[in-house]
């Protein structure tokens, strides 16, 4: 009984798709890709059952901030490897990355669960004050991190100099290190609603054991889903260079598979009615995106001296500040309804438009 209870599909398909990626399945047949992508999508949705079964045994804000964290130190691993790598894009891969991450959250979780919770329950309701919260460090973090290498003088061009690496780095861990004692200790109730909803969870919560066991199971997942991506990132290279379009359309394309588990997770927090969490799942994850990853890239480029280019272009300053604004002013009163969603998925079509046809 022990056995069958284990074997279920959110615990038998990532160690399948480990196999599948060990034994080098992705070996660029078109049959053995669509397998792949097909085993990435199953272990986002494994990745999004067990990072829910973490939540609902520590509790808000501290199992968003687990399942925004796990995504962060993978992405910074895509990142590095493929700068290593010394591709193509490895010049501005970390910026686009990062870039194309808080585009997607901005407008396209945040704006797809705006939509969806107005359209099922017309307004829904969250902490005014957790929305400040986030995005006062949030943009202070962008600015620093994607607008200012461009107006510094000690480097020509859109780059900072090993100095200013190394400030603005520790900048970013001292605000989102504050924010993070804000978040779990100051003002922790800043970040909850109380009766949102019934979470669609056990009647109680998990054991120690399964939460345990939970937690590996989402590494895994997240880490199969990166190592999957990358594999793939080749087929996706050559179709973004077969229609023509930037190589800054890859950054999206990783991004998005990426950012999939806390989409989904958000989704559904939405359809319960559970607004808060969304926000904090979205926010949280842009902010540690850029918090988090700008630090530890810029720490591996100055080992090995690795140039990268930070500094966003005006197209893309312009797009981000259009974001920004649109989701503050969104958030400020406390309640949503389905046009704020509408806008931001307006900004996000007018964003992937942009990238492909610049």
């Amino acid at each position: 009984m022990k056995l069958k209870r284990f074997l279920k599909w959110y615990t038998v398909l990532p160690f399948i798709a480990s196999i599948f990626y060990l034994s080098g399945g992705l070996n660029g047949t078109t049959v053995m890709n669509v397998l792949g992508a097909s085993l990435l999508f199953t272990c986002v949705l494994a990745a999004v059952h067990h990072a829910e079964v973490i939540a609902h045994k520590v509790g808000e804000p501290y199992g968003t901030i687990i399942l925004a964290i796990c995504i962060t130190i993978l992405e910074v691993g895509l990142i590095v490897s493929f700068m290593l790598s010394g591709g193509e894009g490895a010049l501005t891969y970390a910026r686009d990355t990062v870039f194309a991450a808080v585009m997607l959250i901005l407008n396209g979780i945040l704006g797809v669960c705006i939509l969806i919770g107005g359209v099922k329950y017309k307004e829904q309701f969250f902490m005014q004050s957790s929305a400040t919260t986030y995005l006062v460090s949030l943009v202070a973090i962008i600015v620093l991190t994607l607008i200012l290498p461009n107006y510094t003088s000690s480097a020509r061009g859109p780059f900072y100099t090993n100095a200013q690496l190394i400030f603005v780095s520790i900048a970013c861990l001292v605000i989102y290190g504050t924010f993070l004692m804000v978040q779990t200790v100051r003002h922790r109730n800043f970040f909850i609603v109380e009766q949102e909803g019934k979470i669609p969870h056990e009647a109680t919560p998990p054991t120690l054991t399964k939460t345990l066991l939970s937690l590996v199971f989402l590494l895994v997942c997240l880490a199969v889903v990166i190592f999957m991506a990358k594999g793939l990132s080749p087929v996706v290279e050559s179709f973004v260079q077969s229609v023509g379009a930037p190589y800054a359309l890859v950054g999206v394309i990783i991004a998005t598979v990426v950012l999939l588990p806390e989409c989904v997770a958000a989704i559904r927090a939405a359809r319960n009615n559970q607004i808060q969490s969304s926000i904090n799942l979205g926010l949280g994850s842009a902010l540690a995106s850029v918090g988090l990853t700008i630090p530890v890239v810029s720490v591996v480029c100055i080992i090995y001296d690795i140039p990268f280019v930070l500094g966003l272009d005006l197209k893309s300053i312009i797009l981000v500040a259009l974001s920004i604004c649109v989701v503050m002013i969104s958030l400020s009163r406390g309640k949503t309804n389905m046009l704020y969603g509408t806008v931001l998925l307006v900004i996000l079509a007018a964003y992937i438009f942009t990238v492909i046809v610049p």
